[in-house]
């Protein structure tokens, strides 16, 4: 079912790309493809910036109800669920779109990676999907995307240091009592910023120089998602105060 829902699909349109593109290029119908899955996902992961943006803005909120509640869990529970629910915010948006998402990413990878590509699979096609006349691997006559490529990891370790930047929150640096989960947070947060990149450097590398561009490609696309949400959220955030009488608040 997996295979003929999800892989076989993908498998189809990268070919089907590749032999529409002039020169069968595999390098260029790999980002098409990313971008097309990226796009049916937006107006999940649009939500999903969204409610990381809310949560962040009634943290405050949350810390005391945390606090107030800090010997009652079950209480303290309750009071959370009910709050977000008065603050319309879904604190499983993020997870769903995880869940949505995890089989098409591995089903990418497999593709990717396990095509046989200059080679076509051509028991796999669909009766509607010509096999490409010509498949060529070089992208832009530069990199051998069947191949390993440092150029792709590296530019994919910048764009996912971008990334990690632009969605999660600052580093807490003040001195002071720290909490034993305040000092694990902070250090989870410094090592998806700082370490997750270094590491998605050698993860593309280790792969092939086609993964690597869907990477990098999946990246660039989220990144100016974050964005255009944030900006879009800013720029109607002053009318949203004034309508509701907080014109002080607006700078």
């Amino acid at each position: 079912m997996f295979n003929a829902l999800v892989h076989q699909p993908l498998y189809n349109g990268l070919i089907f790309l590749t032999d529409i593109i002039p020169g069968g290029s595999v390098g260029f119908a790999v980002i098409i493809l990313t971008l097309v899955v990226k796009s049916l996902l937006f107006p999940l992961s649009r939500k999903a910036v969204l409610t990381q943006q809310k949560i962040k803005q009634i943290e405050p909120d949350l810390n005391a109800i945390k606090e107030k509640y800090k010997n009652d869990k079950q209480e303290q529970a309750k009071k959370i669920l009910n709050f977000y629910k008065e603050k319309g915010v879904n604190p499983f948006a993020s997870l769903f779109l995880m869940l949505v998402q995890l089989p098409i990413i591995i089903t990418l990878y497999r593709i990717f990676w396990t095509s046989g590509l200059p080679q076509i699979q051509e028991e796999a096609l669909y009766s509607f999907v010509s096999s490409p006349e010509t498949v060529n691997m070089v992208f832009l006559g530069l990199v051998d995307i069947s191949a390993k490529s440092w150029v792709l990891a590296i530019l994919v370790g910048v764009a996912t240091f971008i990334q990690m930047r632009l969605s999660m929150p600052a580093v807490d640096i003040k001195k002071g009592a720290k909490t034993f989960k305040e000092d694990l947070a902070r250090s989870m947060n410094i090592q998806m910023k700082y370490v997750f990149p270094f590491l998605s450097i050698f993860i593309s590398y280790s792969l092939s120089g086609a993964v690597a561009l869907y990477w990098l490609t999946s990246n660039l696309f989220t990144i100016t998602q974050e964005i255009f949400v944030k900006r879009n959220r800013q720029q109607k955030q002053p009318t949203s105060l004034v309508s509701a009488g907080r014109t002080d608040k607006v700078q």
